[in-house]
């Protein structure tokens, strides 16, 4: 597969220094942005999935008539919760 490269990247020196100071053994600068890229790009498309099956949740909600009280909701996760941790 073909690589690319992407537009090189001006920061602050401190920015630099602070990057510099978190890498993990054997890790490079550049290697530390591609992840971080990588990361960012997955937590970019996750959010719009969330807002998306928000939105489609609410479009649900509306068509059907059918909607929850938090208070209801809240106390399903609680027990949720609770079984989990048991």
């Amino acid at each position: 597969m073909k690589t690319a490269t992407l537009p090189s990247l001006r920061v602050d020196p401190e920015l630099r220094r602070a990057a510099e100071a978190v890498l993990r053994k054997g890790e490079s600068l550049s290697g530390f942005m591609e992840q971080s890229l990588r990361d960012e790009v997955n937590r970019r498309r996750m959010q719009a999935e969330f807002v998306a099956r928000g939105i489609a949740s609410r479009e649900e909600a509306k068509r059907t008539g059918e909607y929850f009280e938090a208070d209801r909701v809240h106390a399903e996760l609680h027990a949720m919760l609770a079984k989990a941790k048991a």
